[in-house]
């Protein structure tokens, strides 16, 4: 970041917004917008708490098993879909439908068909995160060059090792950058999930919060669940610096 030819360290932007926030709370400018210190203070006194254990745990359980589930059906779906046009065609049109859809609506269907229990919540998240996960496989096999999949047959590869040993890796960048979205979109999917569907875990103290006006609670619990989002986007993204040599050499 630079400001006025002056290059600041990094997560410089982090310290000038938490300023900004600490100075609109101070000046009592909004009810729902309190002192960031007083936000890190009532984070500090819930995060031992047992209420707050078990919704922490609850919104990972579904958050993880959603995101697991994603990235196993997505990235073979995605590979599939860009080596073979027929796939492609048939489930093309169905992955942009969902993608740009609001996939909120669909939440009562869940609720009909699976119950109101954590198995819709995951399912949830699972549809929120898996549409861009296969569509970036999808890209990064469509770019892959023909001449290694060429020589993969000509040495005798079967299905499995061309997955394994060429489309996969090649394709490794797309498919990374996809599945940091598709953590990001599963954010979004278990809190929805989990105030619709059940009200338990995080979604469960955003309602109880919101509901008694506690607002240094609620943002404490929406801070956690940003850096959760952001730790392991950063991560991902790290991971995709490390493989951009794939590109490269596809």
């Amino acid at each position: 970041m630079t400001l006025f030819g002056y290059r600041l360290p990094g997560m410089s932007s982090l310290i000038i917004w938490a300023l900004l926030w600490e100075a609109i709370g101070r000046s009592e400018f909004s009810f729902f917008v309190p002192p960031l210190s007083d936000v890190v203070a009532t984070l500090v006194e819930v995060f031992p708490s047992a209420a707050f254990q078990k919704a922490l745990y609850e919104t990972a359980y579904a958050f993880l098993a959603g995101v697991f589930f994603a990235v196993v059906i997505g990235i073979p779906t995605g590979i599939l879909m860009g080596k073979n046009r027929l796939i492609d065609e048939l489930l093309l049109p169905w992955v942009n439908i969902f993608l740009s859809a609001p996939l909120t609506a669909l939440v009562p269907v869940l609720m009909v068909l699976f119950g109101f229990g954590m198995k819709s919540i995951i399912i949830t998240t699972t549809l929120f995160a898996i549409w861009i996960i296969i569509l970036n496989a999808r890209a990064g096999v469509m770019q892959i060059n023909r001449s290694l999949i060429e020589m993969a047959r000509s040495f005798g590869a079967g299905p499995w090792e061309s997955f394994s040993k060429i489309y996969f890796w090649a394709a490794l960048p797309e498919i990374l950058g996809g599945v940091r979205i598709g953590i990001i979109r599963a954010v979004k999917g278990v809190i929805i999930g989990q105030l619709l569907i059940s009200i338990v875990g995080f979604g469960a103290l955003f309602e109880l919060y919101s509901a008694n006006f506690l607002m240094s609670h609620f943002w404490a619990v929406l801070i956690v669940l940003f850096a959760l989002a952001f730790a392991v986007s950063e991560v991902l993204a790290y991971l995709e610096r490390r493989v951009s040599y794939y590109a490269a050499k596809r």
